[in-house]
């Protein structure tokens, strides 16, 4: 593993059931070590295990150091860096005008992120990231109540090599004045359209219709994600 410079964490929730029994896993690592954080709840959803391993890893991360947060949930993602502001301007109200779900958790992220240099990324679930596999080992071993050995130590006795899978090159749109797709959503009913006329014509008029610009196909399925879960 080369040389590290700022905190890396990576984090996965799991729940068997929505709501069910649920478990989240973290690994925190830097040029002092690595730590591997679990926990679990009895009652639970995916969405607030996502969130709990992101909380836990921050709970124990100064926060006068440079972080690279790496997780396969839009929703924690979209929900850190854009929506908590405007739920907590608006009274923990979406919208939509609903109570914001997870209110408590979102809480205390609000109290993590402040202050924080934090850089985001999404990644794709199950897709042989070694990060993200050992989290989803950690999340759903907890999830199961199975037993499970979190590593805390040196980055050398470490057997996890945690650049494995990552991207090397990000996905950049061919075009930087093109986009790769419109995404449009009246009344829960999502649709995706190839052009702005297309997108233009569905919402045009339609009270409370969201629509947005997609750069790349990695955006729109974020962007898809966000809209359901918003």
């Amino acid at each position: 593993m080369k040389e590290i410079t700022k905190t890396v964490v990576f984090t996965d929730g799991s729940s068997r059931g929505n709501p069910g029994p649920g478990g989240w896993g973290a690994i925190v690592y830097s040029e002092k070590g690595v730590e591997e954080l679990g926990g679990r709840e009895d009652l639970t959803t995916n969405n607030r295990m996502e969130l709990l391993a992101v909380i836990s890893a921050l709970e124990i991360i100064p926060k006068s150091r440079p972080l690279e947060i790496n997780t396969d949930s839009a929703y924690v993602l979209s929900g850190s860096t854009r929506w908590v502001y405007g739920w907590q301007k608006n009274g923990w109200k979406t919208s939509a005008k609903e109570d914001v779900l997870n209110k408590d958790l979102w809480e205390r992220m609000l109290v993590l992120l402040e202050k924080r240099n934090i850089k985001w990324n999404l990644l794709p679930g199950h897709s042989g990231i070694a990060g993200n596999e050992r989290c989803d080992v950690i999340a759903t071993s907890f999830a199961d109540n199975n037993p499970i050995t979190l590593y805390s130590g040196d980055k050398e006795g470490y057997k996890i090599n945690l650049e494995e899978g990552i991207p090397k090159v990000k996905e950049k749109p061919k075009n930087k004045d093109k986009a790769h797709s419109y995404i449009s959503m009246i009344s829960g009913n999502i649709l995706v359209h190839k052009s702005w006329e297309e997108c233009k014509k569905r919402v045009s008029g339609v009270k409370n219709a969201r629509f947005k610009k997609a750069m790349t196909a990695s955006e729109e399925e974020e962007i898809i994600k966000e809209f359901h879960n918003h």
